[in-house]
């Protein structure tokens, strides 16, 4: 495409002067078929005698392409949405999984899509999912689920960087789903409900202890007085009669009685 110091030869010239003026023996019935409409987003590669006519392509608008010697290919510069399909992988961590995907990119040189690639789409796309293979490959499971953007992101600096060449510009990369084998799902719920249960475990643990502080405390301080150790035995016995409809005997030390019986409703 850089090169055009040979031009089209002399042989050329005098087709495109044949071209030229069979379209004004037969004007204006040829202008018809010399004029061509390109919409505002798409823009068309013309080839006179096989070579590229300019290094910029043509268009929105009208443009003229002569008989016989010119041909034209139009090119959509809209955003394109393509679905990676289902690939299956190996974690680092020797991981099955599949990962699917979707590319967003869109052609920024129609000259360079139809120049340097044969077709432009299957290409981006087939780039795609090889890139996708090989990233996810080097990372573990762990690292797949949790850092799903910056593997993205990854994928589409890695995809930018090939496919601007063929004058593509990726403009999104998604992972979508990650599917796991379901025996590996029962063995990571399974791990997360033992983590979970450690973890109960020993709050309940700690609970014991602090509770256990707090009693040695209030042993000490009932130690000390024997009248609140009495009242304290007291109140517990107004909450278990408050509770439960019956008849307990225990021992008072009182004005030096062995026993009494109490009642509780």
């Amino acid at each position: 495409i850089a090169d055009r110091r040979e031009g089209i030869g002399v042989c050329g010239w005098i087709l495109v002067s044949l071209s030229f003026l069979l379209v004004l023996i037969t004007f204006p019935i040829s202008i018809w078929a010399c004029i061509k409409v390109v919409r505002e987003y798409e823009r068309a590669v013309v080839f006179r005698l096989g070579r590229i006519l300019s290094k910029k392509a043509k268009g929105p608008g009208m443009i003229l392409v002569l008989p016989c010697t010119d041909t034209f290919i139009k090119v959509d510069l809209r955003t394109v949405t393509c679905k990676i399909p289902p690939q299956e992988i190996l974690t680092r961590d020797a991981v099955t999984a599949q990962v699917d995907g979707v590319v967003s990119y869109r052609i920024h040189s129609a000259v360079r899509a139809v120049a340097n690639v044969t077709d432009v789409h299957s290409a981006t796309l087939l780039l795609a999912q090889t890139t996708l293979r090989n990233l996810l490959g080097t990372q573990s499971l762990a690292q797949l689920l949790a850092g799903r953007e910056e593997i993205a992101h990854n994928i589409q600096a890695t995809l930018d960087s090939a496919t601007e060449q063929w004058g593509v510009k990726v403009a999104r990369v998604e992972i979508r789903d990650i599917r796991i084998p379901v025996a590996m799902q029962m063995a990571m719920a399974a791990e997360a409900e033992a983590a979970r249960e450690t973890k109960a475990k020993v709050v309940a643990a700690e609970g014991e202890m602090n509770a256990s502080k707090a009693l040695q405390k209030a042993s000490m301080v009932l130690t000390e007085s024997p009248a609140g150790l009495l009242l304290r035995y007291l109140q517990t016995l107004a909450a278990v009669a408050a509770e439960n409809n019956s008849t307990i005997i225990f021992p008072l030390p009182m004005f030096g009685s062995v026993g009494h019986k109490s009642t509780g409703q």
